[in-house]
């Protein structure tokens, strides 16, 4: 069989990482992956460092869009996928997440007739004015096997009107819905020892032993609207007075930002996925607007502010792992102190085994 990935984002080429690894370890011989990297993160520090660390074959494809407006950039994309299927004919084209490359994925693919497999179906904000949840419900709906790593998102698709037990052969019209796990679980397990051995970022920024609080700041509705940013900044200011914030900050953000400075906000450049492990592992709380630290956090059973009115990972906010903050200064402070003082005990596990790219794999497979 042959399979088409298609990347672009750096939570996409992680999480690709692990679907590679499982098909070299386990698939060899029935399964042939064709890379594709769309490009939609160019620079080497958000890219290109997580190839070489995380050991993903090198794309066999890159189309190097780059950064422009969601249309121009997404419909770039869709013209360079759609010949790469056309040529290649593979038997299905593999989809993470919920980027621009996503959509374009989806819509190429749908439009020629490749089978899409949407890993990290379901999942909802219910808040379509994300620019994700449109690209992730795209997506589902142009899907012929869809992997939904949360009870919830499986329980989406089945209000949205997705058929549960049906059989096949499976098609567009036809679906087939897998609650399956979730992948960046397979890979926080893989590489959480890797980390340790390798990573030296905690000594460089003398924090070892030392308590701290990790925060990342990157979504449009944030950093482009001047309120929001500021009260999110402010509460920053208020907390690195009673505990250092280690601030990886995005190169669009530190724009935003740039007159912004603390004494104890500790502001460093993007990191490498391990570096971005032993920071969450060692933490004591993180603070976050992404939806995949929010999902670490809780892999390393760290509590998490969440600078979003809503999430798609509500399963971590009913454990009372995780709470919802939004852009309100008050609130990321006194839920911040709250967690500092009050640290969760129970983590449930509602992420699957850490075996969810191999159990993808066999249903691919076995359905197409």
């Amino acid at each position: 069989m042959k399979i088409v990935t298609i990347i672009g984002a750096r939570p996409q080429i992680i999480k690709a990482a692990a679907l590679s690894r499982a098909i070299k370890e386990q698939f060899a011989d029935r399964i042939q992956e064709v890379i594709v990297h769309t490009g939609q993160h160019y620079d080497d520090n958000m890219s290109q460092v997580f190839f070489n660390e995380l050991g993903i074959p090198h794309p066999d494809y890159n189309l190097h869009v780059g950064s422009a407006s969601h249309g121009v950039q997404t419909a770039r994309m869709m013209e360079g996928i759609e010949k790469i299927l056309l040529e290649e004919k593979p038997d299905c084209i593999v989809l993470y997440g919920d980027t621009n490359s996503t959509l374009a994925g989806a819509v190429a693919a749908s439009k020629i007739h490749v089978p899409i497999v949407h890993i990290e179906a379901g999942l909802r904000s219910f808040n379509k004015n994300m620019p994700e949840e449109i690209n992730r419900i795209v997506c589902d709906h142009c899907s012929t096997l869809l992997f939904t790593p949360t009870q919830a998102g499986y329980d989406n698709l089945a209000k949205e009107g997705f058929k549960m037990d049906n059989d096949g052969p499976y098609h567009i019209d036809n679906p087939k819905v897998f609650h399956c796990g979730d992948i960046m679980y397979d890979n926080s397990l893989h590489f959480s020892a890797i980390a340790d051995q390798k990573v030296t970022l905690l000594k460089h920024l003398n924090l070892e032993g030392k308590p701290y609080v990790l925060a990342t700041l990157h979504r449009d509705s944030n950093t482009d609207n001047p309120d929001r940013l500021n009260a999110i900044l402010e509460a920053f200011t208020e907390l690195s007075k009673e505990i250092t914030i280690v601030l990886p900050m995005h190169p669009r953000t530190r724009k935003k930002a740039a007159d912004f400075h603390s004494e104890n906000v500790v502001i460093i450049e993007p990191v490498s996925f391990l570096e971005m492990i032993q920071l969450e592992k060692h933490a004591n709380l993180v603070i976050t607007d992404s939806g995949g630290v929010q999902k670490e956090s809780y892999f390393f059973k760290k509590p998490c502010v969440i600078m979003r009115p809503e999430t798609e990972w509500i399963e971590i906010v009913k454990t009372g792992a995780a709470s919802l903050a939004d852009a309100d200064s008050k609130t990321i402070l006194e839920t911040s102190r709250h967690y500092l003082q009050h640290p969760p005990v129970h983590f449930p596990d509602i992420f699957g085994d850490g075996h969810a790219a191999a159990f993808m794999l066999e249903q691919i497979l076995n359905s197409l």
